[in-house]
């Protein structure tokens, strides 16, 4: 399946079973991370991982903002890593499952993107 015919990544859900789950292909990332742009893949600590910062107007904005993607983070049974600090907040997405990033990542981070325009 051609990844860029998908829908789009914020309106999928997530697939939590990772009984057989695999890091997502490189090529199939490359498609896709133009839909996230903002967002940077980067090792840490020996595995890729997608992160974004949002920068904000204040610490009582930037806990909203987290609050908000901890929610949705629930509701996809997906959670991230947050750093909230005052006037931004940065997101980091990996499955740990896997060591690596996997399609959900995307997807969260897509969703992500949504939540803070809204927040914004």
């Amino acid at each position: 399946m051609n990844a860029v015919s998908d829908s789009p990544l914020h309106q999928r859900d997530c697939d939590t079973d990772y009984r057989t789950a695999q890091p997502i292909a490189s090529e199939y990332l490359a498609e896709l991370l133009p839909q996230i742009s903002g967002w940077k893949v980067s090792p840490d600590h020996q595995l890729d991982t997608l992160s974004c910062r949002y920068k904000r107007q204040d610490f009582a904005d930037a806990i909203a903002l987290a609050a908000a993607i901890g929610v949705i983070a629930d509701r996809q049974n997906h959670h991230p890593t947050l750093l909230v600090e005052y006037g931004a907040v940065t997101v980091t997405w990996w499955t740990h499952a896997i060591g690596g990033l996997h399609l959900n990542d995307l997807i969260m981070a897509a969703k992500t993107d949504k939540i803070a325009i809204i927040k914004g």
